[in-house]
């Protein structure tokens, strides 16, 4: 049986206590984020198909694509989007101790704050993987972003089709949800992303960043 877009585990929410999983609203509003950019050719359709839909996202960024790549960055900002921190090198914190971890959020803080001063950042931990110790240092600093709904956009076992069936249906107010304008990921996020935002549009749903 192949995998679907899954919800953050309900039984992790008690471990991050003050991360934002999804967001208390009165309103039929989603929240899309997009990880891992900001990517030549790929962020850039992004952003004309948000523009299509009136959506408005916020974009976890690699700090050393970003510092590659600044003029996409300020595209992003000019478009009325938010930019938060996915690590300088996109580490997997199960994998890297303490002090390296945080030395490598507060590398891509540096080259992010040359664009949007947050005294409290938005944070996404790469891979939704996050130590206790790390999370614990980051959420005094950094307001620390989950999901509510994973697309697996990435993952190439899952067929488009199956995405776009269970993404139209098992979707709720206030819903955080991941798409990645990765490389890796653009060929199946140009078959999902567009009738997803048509779909949800059509259910009365619009699309914020004010996380």
């Amino acid at each position: 049986m192949l995998p679907t877009p899954y919800t953050f585990p309900a039984v992790l929410e008690p471990l991050f206590r003050g991360a934002l999983i999804r967001v208390p609203v009165r309103s039929p509003e989603l929240f899309l984020t997009f990880d891992d950019g900001p990517t030549p050719g790929v962020t850039p359709w992004v952003l004309d198909v948000l523009d299509r839909y009136n959506a408005r996202a916020v974009f976890f960024l690699v700090g050393q694509k970003a510092e590659r790549h600044p003029r996409l960055v300020e595209s992003i900002l000019e478009r009325g989007h938010r930019i938060g921190n996915h690590t300088f090198h996109h580490l997997n914190g199960w994998k890297t101790p303490l002090p390296k971890y945080l030395t490598d959020v507060e590398k891509a803080t540096s080259v992010l704050s040359a664009y949007i001063p947050d005294p409290r950042p938005l944070f996404r931990p790469p891979y939704g993987r996050l130590g206790f110790r790390q999370f614990r240092a980051l959420k005094q600093n950094y307001r620390i972003v989950l999901w509510k709904r994973l697309s697996l956009d990435y993952d190439p076992a899952v067929q488009p089709r199956k995405i776009l069936r269970y993404l139209s249906k098992n979707i709720h107010p206030g819903d955080i949800i991941v798409f990645h304008d990765s490389t890796k990921s653009f060929p199946k996020l140009k078959q999902i992303l567009p009738p997803l935002l048509e779909n949800w549009q059509k259910q009365g749903f619009c699309f914020k960043n004010n996380l």
